[in-house]
């Protein structure tokens, strides 16, 4: 990985403020010959570009992408995002309501997936009592 990149960098300091930095480091260090490439565009890409915009704040971008994983089935990436909701302020209320909506327009299955994966993050992060602090400004 060539971390003088800049846009590595920002992808890598705006990844690790949403994930958590433990998360973020497991995924660089976790990369094989095959699939560091993909982890360092994902970097770049999704968290050097499109995360670190100012266009919306990262409390409405942790929705819209809990929508969209929610609506394409992904129960994986989704308990990363909700982790990554909660740190961006998001209530675990307002996290229960976005699964609730999106049965309505995506299907109940996808729904009742996404309650199960939301309902093992909340609960292992009940069992790891280090409270989510979320980052100062992403309240509102």
């Amino acid at each position: 990985m060539k971390r003088a990149d800049p846009l590595l960098k920002k992808g890598l300091k705006t990844r690790s403020e949403v994930l958590g930095k433990a998360y973020v480091d497991r995924s660089f260090q976790s990369a094989t010959q095959y699939t560091k490439d993909l982890v360092e565009i994902t970097t770049k890409a999704a968290w050097g570009l499109v995360w670190s915009r100012p266009g919306l704040k990262r409390k409405y971008r942790s929705l819209l992408n809990l929508g969209a994983l929610i609506a394409l089935g992904q129960p994986q990436e989704l308990r990363i995002h909700i982790r990554g909701a909660l740190n961006n302020g998001l209530s675990r209320k307002e996290i229960s309501e976005s699964v609730i909506h999106c049965a309505i327009y995506v299907g109940f299955p996808r729904a009742a997936e996404a309650r199960r994966a939301m309902t093992e993050v909340f609960e292992q992060i009940d069992k790891e009592k280090v409270p989510i602090q979320p980052r100062a400004g992403e309240m509102s």
